[in-house]
């Protein structure tokens, strides 16, 4: 059995020895970034997938190079970035098959900002029925997208999705217990 995401794009590493459930319909969505805080929010959301028979969809916003004169240069920059988000989420997809059964879907997109790129896709994805993030540690404040959506609410285009907020700084046996 070879064991592949979404799109049957082979997920590296895992060689058929996870047995891998369907997809349901429930997505918890994770904004995959180099925040600390990003771990704590992958490991909740994998555990309220698994518990709730649902599926963990890693969204990496890209923004886009501004090059307006050397359009050549900026196309190589989006490559590799684009390159690098999805090196970025195969490195995952083993620890998330781990935890949940499933293999992850990726939504990689281009947007100005992580807002921006949250508005497209929960306006137009249906089956994303939460969105997980947590919040900032070390006293940095709650974080910039959750500062925003205090502000400005969780209204994405037309729907209206539930925001999960978890501290940043949860360990394993916290997540263990609340998810």
């Amino acid at each position: 059995m070879s064991v592949t995401g979404p799109d049957e794009t082979p997920l590296p590493g895992l060689g058929g020895q996870v047995t891998v459930r369907p997809m349901s319909q429930r997505k918890f969505l994770v904004i995959a970034d180099e925040s600390p805080e990003f771990q704590a929010a992958l490991r909740f959301a994998c555990r309220r997938a698994h518990s709730t028979g649902g599926h963990v969809a890693l969204l990496k916003v890209i923004e886009p190079a501004v090059f307006e004169h050397w359009s050549g240069v900026r196309d190589e920059i989006e490559r590799q970035a684009r390159e690098e988000a999805e090196a970025s989420l195969q490195a995952l997809a083993e620890f998330i098959v781990f935890e949940t059964g499933s293999a992850p879907e990726f939504i990689i997109v281009r947007a100005d900002n992580t807002r921006a790129a949250l508005r497209d896709v929960i306006g137009n994805d249906p089956d994303i029925k939460i969105l997980v993030l947590a919040a900032a540690v070390g006293g940095r404040g709650p974080g910039p997208l959750v500062t925003s959506i205090a502000k400005e609410g969780v209204k994405w285009g037309a729907r209206k999705v539930p925001v999960t907020i978890v501290p940043g700084d949860l360990t394993d046996e916290d997540i263990a217990d609340l998810a």
